[in-house]
């Protein structure tokens, strides 16, 4: 696998994680998931999905 697609896999990943949270957060509907996981979700998928976008702007660049 080429590494711009596992970069592209890990980038859409991040942001199911950070829209995950994101929904959790503002609906509540969620209410087997804690309140505190879903800031974690938000943080880890925002964290990776701004590195991920880094990476893949740095590969193209070059």
């Amino acid at each position: 696998m080429k590494s711009k697609t596992k970069v592209l896999i890990t980038l859409i990943s991040s942001l199911l994680i950070f829209s995950f949270g994101m929904f959790r957060i503002l609906t509540e509907s969620l209410s087997s998931t804690p309140l505190f996981v879903a800031y974690i979700f938000v943080m880890a998928g925002l964290i990776g999905a701004v590195a991920n976008g880094l990476i893949l702007r740095k590969g193209r660049m070059n």
